[in-house]
């Protein structure tokens, strides 16, 4: 275990989390064989209602411990900052057992709630069963969290992400095999199908955690120094260390349940609102599926490189924060902004140019879901700039800032999504794009709002980043305008899942090479990355070709 560098951090908390969230949809396309639509609405009604309690009990004291590790580490507080760990997991734990207990209890409530007295889909009873189930994951995740949260705040990043691709590995493990044991060999109900998968996330929580644990008990003198006190941190009592936590976690737990429940706007909103539109009850939900559920999915392999990134920037920001370095600040913002748009940009482009065969190779071809995921695959990108600049804006201890401009895009969510679905039914435009184009707008909105902040209250300058981010956009352009142009050679192809395969890898390549090509001749990678990260990485591929 050793500290890594904020690029090097961002990378390595980037390429693990991409790998669980391939790992997260590529269960998808044998799971959803398996469980049908109906499965599937259910898995999806578990997982979004699940989400926000789990953020509730997990997301906040981690990023907060991360933060309070990496201050106390920078100013030498070696007794204060383990004090921090076990503070932290007392308080957390306490939290994950209420979150459980409200769950648990309050699972029929909640199924009333998403469905109320419709009927001719899931029942209340099937829905409260896969509740019940799924709630005991929050015994274990948020131990789980404040432990990776700890060795993040040391700036090591290998280990949390090994972590989390356990506990991803480990779910998909017991979704698949699991459902297909209950379904095709014990031959029993869908609903029984659903409990086996949705206990999946405590099972690979479970396994995450030992083996995290294991880590740090065998690390202990690289993350634990037994040196003693200085006066100043003599002076940091438990109640100080324990008051400290809860401010500093208080905005990052509401900044994540806000963020959740921006899911449950579309959750208690889409079916009803498209009923009332004239849609059929069975196609509004599977509108609601893709929006909050299926489509998601593919979204958060864009999204993932988001949080990699805000892994690493928390505690480096926060470091440089402490020793009032803010023109070190304001150019990990710049470098985190571009490197989003650089690779998060394409990513989308890519995606949506491929909107049909993608659709198509996970989730089998469906006029209806390729039409609503092609908009829906768009919002990725702002989602990424909007993320971050909540995240980073709370992390420079501007919880007001952060959260008013999170809730305020919630509230404006909440308040337009209805309206403008009979809006564009109105204009002639089909009801169900309303909710994706109420996201980009709230967001975007937000995004604007949010660099206007960091720029009055810390001079971020943003002058250095708008030629890469002008060339990034032009070459984004140009491969996609050249990929359109080789489709008019190569036609359409059949919506099979071997021909879906073959399309998305035919045009990946084709647009993977122009678009590194391209910006290695304009010299994107050096002013995205650095210099010096671009120089080590080249250093590497050198010895091992020439190695071998």
């Amino acid at each position: 275990m050793k500290k890594n560098t904020f690029v090097e951090g961002a990378m390595i908390a980037t390429i693990g989390i991409v790998l669980c969230k391939i790992l997260g949809i590529i269960y998808v396309i044998p799971f959803r064989a398996i469980i049908g639509t109906e499965g599937a609405v259910l898995y999806s009604y578990a997982y979004t209602i699940y989400a926000v309690f789990a953020s509730l009990s997990s997301t906040g004291i981690p990023t907060a411990m991360a933060k309070a590790v990496s201050e106390y580490n920078t100013l030498g507080y070696y007794n204060a900052q383990e004090r921090a760990y076990k503070i932290g997991k007392y308080i957390i734990v306490s939290l994950g057992i209420i979150c459980f207990l409200v769950l648990f209890i309050f699972a029929p409530q909640l199924a009333y709630l998403i469905i109320g007295d419709i009927e001719g889909g899931n029942s209340i009873g099937n829905i409260t069963f896969v509740i019940r189930v799924i709630s005991t994951a929050l015994l274990f995740i948020p131990i789980l969290s404040v432990s990776k949260g700890y060795v993040q705040g040391h700036r090591m990043m290998v280990v949390p992400a090994i972590a989390n691709v356990i506990e991803q590995l480990i779910r998909v493990i017991v979704i698949v095999g699991g459902s297909y044991l209950t379904l095709n060999v014990f031959h029993l109900s869908i609903t029984t199908t659903v409990g086996v998968a949705t206990f999946g996330a405590t099972a690979g929580a479970l396994a995450a955690y030992l083996y995290l644990i294991a880590k740090i008990n065998k690390n202990r003198e690289s993350l634990k120094r037994d040196e003693k006190p200085t006066k100043a941190e003599a002076k940091l009592t438990n109640k100080v260390i324990f008051k400290r936590i809860v401010i500093y976690s208080l905005p990052f737990i509401l900044i994540e349940f806000v963020r959740s429940i921006y899911n449950t706007v579309d959750v208690f909103t889409v079916v009803k609102g498209l009923v009332s539109l004239g849609y059929d009850v069975s196609v509004a939900e599977n509108i609601l599926s893709i929006v909050t559920t299926w489509g998601s999915k593919l979204n958060m392999i864009i999204l993932s490189i988001t949080f990699g990134i805000t892994i690493s920037i928390i505690p480096n920001i926060v470091s440089s924060a402490t020793l009032k370095n803010y023109k070190d600040v304001s150019l990990k913002i710049n470098q985190a902004l571009k490197i989003i748009l650089f690779i998060s940009l394409p990513m989308t482009l890519g995606l949506w140019f491929l909107s049909s065969s993608t659709w198509t190779l996970f989730y089998g071809y469906d006029a209806l879901s390729v039409d609503i995921f092609s908009f829906f695959i768009l919002q990725s990108i702002i989602n990424s700039f909007f993320y971050i600049l909540v995240d980073t804006t709370n992390a420079l201890d501007n919880p007001k800032i952060a959260l008013g401009t999170l809730l305020g895009s919630f509230i404006l969510k909440a308040i337009l999504n209805v309206p403008m679905m009979h809006l564009f039914k109105f204009v002639g435009i089909e009801a169900y794009y309303a909710t994706t184009f109420t996201t980009m707008l709230v967001q975007g909105l937000s995004v604007v709002y949010l660099l206007y902040k960091l720029k009055k209250l810390y001079n971020v300058s943003y002058r250095n980043s708008i030629k890469p981010a002008i060339k990034i956009i032009l070459i984004n352009g140009i491969m996609i305008v050249s990929l359109m142009i080789i489709r008019l050679f190569l036609g359409e192809f059949e919506t099979t899942r071997l021909w879906s395969l073959l399309e998305i890898i035919i045009y990946a390549s084709i647009g993977v090479i122009i678009y590194f090509v391209l910006s290695l001749k304009n010299n994107i990678f050096n002013e995205v990355f650095g210099k010096e990260f671009v120089n080590k990485i080249t250093l590497k591929i050198k010895r091992v070709l020439f190695h071998h």
